[in-house]
């Protein structure tokens, strides 16, 4: 089963108000109880046992008792929790910072890559847009594939990548040819790029895809950027239609699914089947209803936001009919979405605000997490938690 998120209590706002200032206060006195990781974690059982029994209890409920325990959530032995990881624009340049749900603490991912300086988010081309960053999960790991730079040129000349549990970045293998505006996903271990802009439009390579499966390394491993396989050209797509733009191409059992508009008409799609390496149109009934941002969770649901009529829905790939979740006023708009461990993560018209949805509960809940001020999200993704500086272990310092 995937780890999820902390389900948020349902309680009252001034409940929530004490115990979030209860929380700071913890916070606040840590420097006083430096002596709490000495003790047992359960006194008259050995640490190992007791690790066993506080692994059954909810991160946010051992964060709150005491130091000790919130040590114990973030060390290496407790299973990590799953957090909301952020690209943004600030001050015209790209950040990633991450959102802990057990300490509902945003922080910026330092130190950063200095390949992210490439990256350009505005031009004086395109004054009324940002020009995308292209992203996907894979393996708990962040991976960006695609920008522009300044010039107007493909940003990035090989993956990089970010383990949230390490806190390193790490290059992927060069790509045969870089490239912006494409179709990028993953499914399972295979990473995929598809059509899009190099240097200058092409046909060969508005038509091209590649491949590359990503394998995991070890943590500490300094030849992981040497290893990491490399990327393998595949069977072209029929036309051009999908290098218009930067396209999520969504993946779910096994193939992936790429839709080149999100209106209601004047779309195309099509699925890729990863192990045949074989194209095939989209279900009519699919296409008709992807109406904004998707995302798989866990690979095995297809969830879409029908922004201009602000209602979360899922495919029911049995019936071939989009099945509505939850309608809100508050996802009309939304501009991009990541779905993981039961929970659906929506980014609000504006890149400003994350509503998260529990799909699990019935009715399913919402909520909202705040952005940090002067932010535009420009994509999310639900990744294992990092490590606070003060929970750290030496070897990762």
């Amino acid at each position: 089963m995937a780890p999820s998120f902390d389900d948020p209590p349902v309680i009252s706002r001034a409940t929530i108000t004490a115990a979030y200032s209860k929380r700071r206060k913890l916070m606040d006195d840590d420097h006083d109880h430096d002596h709490d990781h000495q003790q047992p974690l359960l006194p008259g059982l050995p640490d190992h046992i007791a690790q066993l029994c506080l692994h059954l209890v909810l991160p946010s409920t051992l964060y709150s008792v005491c130091h000790s325990w919130r040590r114990l959530i973030y060390s290496s032995t407790f299973p990590p929790f799953l957090s909301l990881y952020t690209l943004s624009g600030h001050n015209s340049r790209l950040q990633l910072s991450s959102f802990d749900p057990v300490s509902s603490k945003w922080s910026v991912v330092t130190p950063s890559t200095p390949d992210l300086r490439r990256v350009c988010l505005r031009h004086p081309s395109f004054i009324a847009r940002n020009l995308p960053m292209q992203s996907i999960s894979v393996a708990g790991n962040l991976v960006l594939l695609a920008g522009t730079s300044v010039d107007l040129l493909p940003a990035l000349t090989h993956p990089l990548i970010f383990n949230p549990l390490s806190k390193t970045w790490s290059s992927g293998p060069p790509l045969s040819t870089p490239r912006r505006w494409c179709a990028a996903g993953v499914s399972r271990a295979a990473v995929v790029v598809a059509s899009g802009i190099s240097s200058h439009f092409s046909q060969t390579v508005a038509r091209s895809v590649e491949k590359w499966v990503f394998r995991e390394m070890d943590l500490f491993d300094e030849k992981r950027e040497d290893s990491n396989g490399v990327w393998k050209k595949m069977r072209s797509l029929i036309d051009v239609k999908f290098s218009r733009e930067a396209i999520d191409a969504v993946g779910c059992r096994g193939k992936l699914y790429m839709v080149n508009g999100k209106g209601a008409c004047g779309k195309e799609g099509v699925v890729y089947d990863v192990s045949s390496d074989e194209w095939s149109p989209i279900q009519e009934g699919m296409l008709g209803g992807w109406r904004g941002p998707a995302a798989a969770m866990d690979e095995e649901m297809i969830y879409v936001v029908d922004e201009p009529k602000g209602v979360l829905r899922k495919y029911d790939d049995v019936m071939e009919v989009w099945v509505d979740v939850l309608e809100d006023e508050m996802l009309k708009g939304a501009e991009h979405i990541a779905a993981s461990g039961g929970r659906v993560c929506v980014v609000r018209g504006g890149g400003v605000g994350i509503l998260v949805v529990d799909v699990v509960s019935s009715p399913p809940r919402l909520w909202v997490v705040d952005t940090p001020a002067g932010q535009q999200v420009l994509g999310v993704h639900i990744l294992p938690r990092m490590c606070p500086p003060e929970f750290q272990s030496p070897e990762l310092s």
